[in-house]
């Protein structure tokens, strides 16, 4: 069955302790930034950082209110980035059995990024300019292959994070969204059936981010993706 996070974003204060954790077990370096008048710090994901928290300030029901969204890989049950990496390179991205976890190995670095990245329906892959080489989450598969919670779950204060075994954590997901609905009857579990990192919404999805949840029409190889892929088998 595998494992599957559950976040739970009517907990998140928006800490960050998660992203810190991510950038602490990864041992990745801190990156300059500047004030860009919000204070999400940094302003998106790159290939040093795996995790960012998105801040979202508005209005809604009347209510000035901040909207937190801790962004990393939803690590996708039929991952596109695999099937996209995989028209230039078979192994460049892996999907660990036991887990379920999509990890980016560093054969990336020969495959098309750029063509990865857009296959995403999430738009999570970031690319190396100097090795080429491609990153994201990998769910903290040496932690979770020992036994160990992924480290931001571990950091995590208030139970927004959550992780274990998929049966679990959807039984946790869709009791936790009946209680939210009694207050929120628009709440919504994003895309639960196609990944393993399932968030409670409150609100409309986008209203947290534009690719808090996948579009429709995302997922089916572009023309130039199926030609490369023909033209592969054929040769």
């Amino acid at each position: 069955m595998g494992k599957m996070f559950f976040i739970d974003l009517t907990r998140c204060t928006g800490c960050r302790g998660c992203q810190i954790a991510c950038k602490q077990w990864k041992n990745l370096p801190a990156e300059e930034t500047r004030n860009t008048g919000s204070h999400q710090n940094p302003p998106d994901l790159s290939y040093v950082t795996l995790k960012t928290v998105r801040f979202e300030e508005g209005v809604f029901d009347k209510k000035m209110d901040w909207l937190f969204f801790p962004e990393q890989c939803r690590h996708c049950v039929e991952p596109p980035c695999k099937g996209q990496a995989d028209v230039d390179l078979e192994g460049a991205v892996l999907k660990d059995e036991e887990t379920g976890a999509v990890i980016f190995t560093e054969l990336t670095a020969k495959v098309d990024g750029e063509m990865v990245r857009a296959a995403c329906p999430y738009d999570i892959p970031r690319r190396d300019e100097a090795t080429g080489l491609l990153s994201k989450c990998d769910m903290c598969n040496d932690r979770v292959q020992n036994g160990l919670l992924p480290a931001c779950v571990k950091t995590c204060p208030t139970g927004c994070m959550n992780f274990g075994d998929e049966a679990d954590i959807m039984a946790m997901a869709e009791q936790r969204l009946a209680e939210v609905k009694k207050k929120h009857p628009n709440a919504v579990l994003g895309d639960p059936d196609d990944v393993r990192v399932v968030y409670l919404f409150q609100r409309d999805p986008k209203s947290y981010f534009t690719h808090a949840v996948a579009e429709l029409e995302s997922g089916p190889l572009t023309r130039k993706q199926l030609f490369a892929k023909l033209f592969r088998a054929r040769a």
